[in-house]
C-alpha cells in the first residue's frame, strides 16, 4: 500500500480444560499505531445477562464503535451488541471511563465471539474475543453487609445477595467472608467459606481489637469467579457486654 501502513497482529491463547479462547487482532491503516480496545467480558446475572467493557481512550479521536457477536460455529450469523456509552459522572478521568455492550439471553454451554471495532479518522482497529458464558460468570458484590457483636468474643455477619443476580432459585449463590486486623503492626487476615446462608456467626475474636469485614459471592456450583469484595465494614468488639 502506498502512503499507508497495514499492520496485522493476531494473538491466539488457548487455555486447556474448557477455558475461554481469546483472540486479539489489530489493524492499522495509517502511519500511527492503532488503538485496540481492551475488552473484558463477564456475566453478572447468569444466565440472563453478559456484559463486555473497555476503557475510553484519552489519546485517540474515535468516531464510533461497531460491536457485533455471533456463535463461534455460526460466525456468518451476527447480532448487534447493545452499546452503552460511558457515564460522564463515573470518573473525572476520561481514560477511566468505560464503554459497555450488553449481550442478553445467550445460549448455555455455547462458544461466542464478540467483535469490538473502533473506527477513527484514517483507520480502524478490532478486538475479537471468544468465551463461553459459564467460564466468565462473576456476580456483583453482596450488599448491605452488617456486623453485630453478640458478646465479647462473637460477632454476627449478615448481608444481602447482589440485586443484579436475579435468578437465585435457578442459580443460587455461595459466599466467602474476609476479615482483617493488625497484630503488633503486622496485617492479618482470614478467608472463610463457602457459606450458602447470608448470615454467619464468627466466634473466638479478640475484644477491643478493630476488624474489617468484607463478603464476596460466587455461583453455587463454582462457575466462573467470585465477585469483587463488598464495601468494607469496620467494627471493634466491646471489651464488656453491651
Amino acid at each position: 500500500m502506498v502512503g499507508s501502513v497495514c499492520v496485522t497482529l493476531i494473538l491466539l491463547i488457548c487455555v486447556l480444560g474448557g477455558q475461554a479462547l481469546d483472540l486479539l487482532r489489530a489493524t492499522a491503516t495509517s502511519g500511527n499505531p492503532a488503538f485496540t480496545p481492551k475488552v473484558h467480558c463477564w456475566c453478572p446475572n447468569y444466565p440472563n445477562v453478559t456484559l463486555c467493557s473497555w476503557p475510553e481512550p484519552s489519546h485517540a479521536p474515535l468516531v464510533h464503535y461497531i460491536t457485533t457477536y455471533s456463535q463461534r460455529h455460526r460466525q456468518t450469523v451476527t447480532e448487534q451488541c447493545h452499546l452503552i456509552q460511558p457515564n460522564s459522572l463515573s470518573s473525572s478521568s476520561s481514560s477511566q471511563r468505560l464503554w459497555r455492550c450488553l449481550l442478553p439471553n445467550l445460549n448455555l454451554l455455547t462458544d461466542y465471539i464478540i467483535n469490538v471495532t473502533a473506527v477513527y479518522p484514517g483507520g480502524s482497529s478490532s478486538h475479537l474475543s471468544s468465551f463461553m458464558m459459564e467460564d466468565i460468570v462473576k456476580p456483583d458484590p453482596p450488599v448491605d453487609v452488617r456486623v453485630s457483636p453478640l458478646n465479647i468474643r462473637n460477632l454476627l455477619v449478615e448481608w444481602f445477595p447482589p440485586p443484579t443476580w436475579a435468578n437465585l432459585d435457578i442459580a443460587p449463590l455461595k459466599y466467602q467472608i474476609l476479615y482483617q486486623w493488625e497484630s503488633r503492626g503486622t496485617p492479618k487476615s482470614v478467608n472463610l467459606g463457602p457459606f450458602e446462608s447470608t448470615k454467619v456467626e464468627l466466634k473466638g475474636l479478640t475484644p477491643g481489637r478493630p476488624y474489617l469485614f468484607q463478603v464476596c459471592a460466587k455461583e453455587l456450583l463454582g462457575l466462573g469467579k467470585c465477585s469483587d469484595w463488598s464495601l468494607p465494614v469496620k467494627i471493634t468488639i466491646p471489651r464488656a457486654k453491651p
